[in-house]
């Protein structure tokens, strides 16, 4: 049957790249029906990444605004692609309004804020801290199954072109070891592992290897904890590129996708580098890495698990921040330096 099918995209970067098997399975159950996804600007570069999806299209709403009005215009326009189903991944109603507006016949989802008729595809979700990627795969079943226990990893691409590209723009030299750090965190100050802590793991990379470049990757808003970062590097400053702000998102991906290898916070950029398949050094504190871990085949994560954690707050509501402080830079290191390569001379 021809046609389309509509997903729309979580509203975090994360939550995109854990939400990629489920098209996985959508592309194996009708492989001749494109799939088009509905994405905040913020999230659209994760899509254009996934080779499941045919057009990506940007929302034009404003955050957290029903706009009624303007949802009803748009969904006037969806309707002239031919969709036969919807796949709506927000909790919300004022996303699962837009397919039904549309006058999309399926329309799939989870109960969320009470979507009963917008949705006729109900799904349930009474396991609390349940692991993401089974629970957005699942959608590809009937409501009445168990959420599946071989969902495969995420899967991104970045054309070569792209990745060269990049590295020329932020003066990354292909010859050299690169490992990329995500120090930020957009949740909130207490996922961040300590500033000094990347500082101090970046001295020992070059003093293994003097001509590897240390790349730190994350938004405006992280540019004074990258600031810190570079300041806390002591002799290795010199190698760091301090490109917090300087990237968009894509670019941020194809940054990865060359990499060596990842450090980094429980983040969006650490589902990037899972779904692109590179080593990473995850760093754990308020959150907990069963619910969200990084699925590449050579991630590994530490998670102290101190007996007040996972507290999953924005900031430590103790003070001391002992779930990050305690993890110091040795630790990291342990399980980074395997995963770097040993270059010819």
């Amino acid at each position: 049957m021809s046609g389309r099918t509509l997903v729309i995209s979580p509203n975090w970067i994360g939550d995109a790249v854990m939400a990629q098997p489920l098209l996985a399975r959508l592309k194996a159950l009708h492989p001749e029906r494109p799939i088009d996804v509905l994405a905040p600007p913020a999230v659209a570069p994760v899509w254009r990444a996934v080779a499941e999806v045919d057009t990506v299209l940007e929302t034009p709403f404003r955050h957290r605004a029903l706009q009624l009005k303007e949802r009803w215009k748009y969904a006037r326009l969806l309707r002239a692609r031919g969709y036969l189903d919807a796949y709506v991944l927000p909790n919300t109603i004022k996303y699962a309004l837009i397919p039904w507006l549309a006058g999309i016949p399926r329309r799939v989802g989870y109960k969320g804020e009470m979507r009963y008729g917008l949705l006729n595809v109900m799904h349930h979700d009474d396991v609390p801290a349940r692991p993401m990627m089974p629970f957005y795969a699942a959608l590809a079943q009937h409501p009445s199954l168990p959420a599946p226990k071989d969902v495969a990893r995420p899967s991104m691409r970045v054309a070569p072109e792209l990745v060269l590209a990049a590295c020329a723009r932020h003066g990354i030299d292909t010859g050299n070891k690169l490992v990329v750090f995500a120090p930020g965190a957009e949740f909130g100050p207490a996922k961040r592992w300590p500033p000094r802590y990347f500082g101090a793991l970046a001295e020992k990379i070059v003093q293994a290897d003097p001509q590897a470049q240390v790349a730190l990757l994350g938004s405006p808003k992280d540019r004074p904890t990258c600031d810190e970062v570079v300041a806390g590097a002591g002799a290795a400053a010199p190698n760091i590129l301090n490109l917090a702000g300087a990237t968009k998102l894509d670019e941020a991906a194809a940054l990865i996708a060359q990499c060596d290898a990842v450090v980094t916070n429980d983040s969006g950029l650490m589902h990037i580098a899972s779904g692109l398949n590179k080593p990473l050094v995850a760093l754990y504190g308020p959150t907990d890495p069963r619910h969200t871990p990084p699925s590449s085949e050579f991630a590994r994560w530490i998670w102290l698990h101190i007996e007040c954690a996972p507290c999953q707050k924005r900031e430590c509501p103790l003070g001391h921040h002992n779930c990050m402080e305690k993890l110091g830079p040795d630790l990291a290191w342990q399980e980074l330096r395997p995963m770097l390569p040993t270059r010819a001379a």
